[in-house]
């Protein structure tokens, strides 16, 4: 992973070159958030899942880069006053700290609209029928049935009378953070233009992991440092968010996504030895302290 993450912040670094004017300071934001730092698991999850299909580097690198602007882009907007109101990220200012909001706003707006840039893009795929099914799967993994939608819900459940369930959360984390991890599982398969059967093989592994991902985040958030985090901690808890973690205790959501994991290295069976990388990250998401 931190070999992977070197490429793609080398291809980042690429795709976002700093130009002259006045614009060049929304080039500073967009870079500020999006280049170095973090963990690149969805970007990574594309180059491996292109990997098995022998899917050139440099385009499976521009889906990777593609899928970590619109993360990047999502987490600057989320921790603006408006949303949740955060300081810092991984382990710096948050954009509208090291910035200022409306630059900050502007940097995530970018960044969005980048990414389908750089998936239209000749030098992602030959075929214009490949790059359209991703643009099209990333605009539905990102929106309103998406991470977006994912968004208001938990915008809602914070104002809600009822605490949700566990189907509700389920199902708002699917939405919020799941989506965007099974894109970037599927998308390498996408690219390699891989049997039916072996794509949704990936993407069902990428929504088994987006699922245990959420989880051992909310695991974190109760139990790690905030040095440990990068960012502020225990947040959950003093809104009066619903969790998985507040709802099962901290045993038993250990323990579903430990079966999520079992259930995501499932999903890889029919795949050989090369699909190693994915079967071990499975267990990575949830034995990760940040």
């Amino acid at each position: 992973m931190n070999e992977a993450a070197g490429e793609i912040d080398a291809a980042l670094d690429r795709l976002l070159p700093i130009p002259e004017g006045g614009e060049a300071r929304l080039y500073e934001a967009m870079r500020y958030s999006t280049i170095g730092g973090g963990k690149r698991l969805r970007g990574f999850l594309v180059l491996e899942g292109a990997r098995q299909f022998n899917v050139s580097r440099q385009a499976a690198l521009r889906v990777a880069c593609a899928i970590e602007m619109v993360h990047a882009y999502s987490l600057i907007h989320d921790d603006l006053p408006a949303m949740d109101d955060d300081d810092m990220r991984r382990g710096k200012p948050t954009n509208h700290k090291q910035f200022d909001e409306a630059t900050a706003i502007l940097a995530g707006d970018a960044l969005q609209t980048q990414a389908f840039h750089v998936l239209a893009g000749e030098e992602t795929h030959p075929d214009p029928a490949v790059r359209i099914e991703l643009v099209r799967l990333l605009a539905r993994a990102a929106g309103a049935r998406g991470m977006c939608g994912g968004q208001m819900l938990d915008m809602l459940a914070e104002q809600a009378e009822e605490p949700m369930n566990e189907a509700q959360i389920g199902r708002l984390q699917l939405l919020k953070t799941g989506k965007l991890i099974e894109f970037s599982a599927e998308a390498g398969a996408v690219l390699g233009k891989a049997p039916p059967a072996q794509r949704h093989s990936l993407a069902a592994y990428g929504r088994e992991l987006g699922a245990a991902f959420q989880i051992a985040d909310d695991l974190l958030d109760a139990t790690a440092s905030a040095e440990e985090m990068g960012k502020a901690t225990a947040k959950d808890a003093g809104a009066g968010k619903a969790t998985l973690v507040s709802l099962l205790g901290l045993e038993r959501a250990r323990i579903q996504a430990e079966r999520l994991v079992e259930q995501a290295r499932g999903h890889l069976d029919s795949f050989d030895s090369r699909a190693e990388l994915l079967r071990r990250l499975a267990g990575f998401v949830i034995e990760r302290r940040n």
